[in-house]
């Protein structure tokens, strides 16, 4: 039974699904498992509820996007109220051949973006293989991308993950003049690698996110009470000075 991590979805009034383009990228990869005859667990992070239950919203339970999935799927989806523990093993062995359980909502648990060793084990009884399609979060080391993994009898990347590779390679040892990159993020530091990497492979670099605040700092500008990280700010300046070197335009919001 795979464990199959990556949902992203926009909604309305806290309950409505109104872009399901993410949803309808997994289907190739969740179709081919299926197909197979696995039994498949969707699993997912939403917005940021710290380790809270919130029940609608933005941070809140998975469930608007049970009836999505399964016009895109085919077939019903049963829906867990919680990620793991004895009920939702229960429920997950009690699947039969090519049916489809969404669990709820990891960051309910605190530990998720800590890794927390107890959450990755209590998904790792839940299946025997998982397959990450989350593009996005693949990078970071948290319980459903990173220690879950301990625990499986494989680990894969789906189609939507081989296609992003693929893209992304081709753009950047194969890339198309002048090439722009946009990056952003709220986080300075877990972005330089990745714009001293492109200081050499773009023309201009479009930097966005809460993070531009610890480049305006770096400029002297008064940024308020925004986010800032301070222990970055001198390697904010030295970033945008090796751009200027290699005649690359680091660009900023105004």
């Amino acid at each position: 039974m795979p464990l199959f991590r990556q949902l992203s979805f926009i909604l309305q009034d806290d309950i409505t699904v109104t872009d399901d383009t993410r949803l309808r990228s997994i289907v190739p990869t969740a179709s081919y498992l299926l197909e197979k005859g696995a039994n498949v667990l969707l699993c997912s992070h939403f917005g940021r509820p710290k380790g809270e239950i919130i029940e609608t919203g933005k941070n809140g339970r998975l469930t608007p996007v049970v009836k999505p999935l399964e016009d895109l799927l085919g077939k019903p989806v049963k829906k867990m109220d919680d990620c793991m523990g004895p009920d939702v093993e229960a429920a997950a062995s009690a699947l039969g051949e090519g049916e489809v359980m969404l669990l709820e909502n990891t960051r309910f648990y605190k530990g998720e973006t800590k890794n927390d060793p107890e959450l990755a084990a209590g998904l790792g009884k839940l299946a025997d293989y998982y397959v990450n399609d989350a593009f996005g979060t693949a990078h970071r080391a948290h319980s459903s991308t990173a220690g879950v993994t301990e625990h499986m009898k494989l680990n894969a990347a789906g189609y939507l993950m081989e296609k992003e590779l693929k893209f992304l390679v081709g753009a950047v040892e194969e890339p198309n003049r002048p090439m722009m990159a946009i990056v952003g993020g709220a986080k300075v530091s877990t972005k330089v690698p990745v714009i001293e990497s492109l200081l050499d492979k773009c023309d201009s670099i479009l930097v966005g996110g809460a993070m531009i605040f610890t480049f305006y700092k770096a400029l002297g500008y008064d940024i308020g009470k925004s986010m800032v990280e301070e222990d970055l700010v001198d390697v904010a300046d030295s970033l945008m000075k090796k751009a200027e070197e290699k005649g690359v335009k680091l660009l900023l919001p105004t």
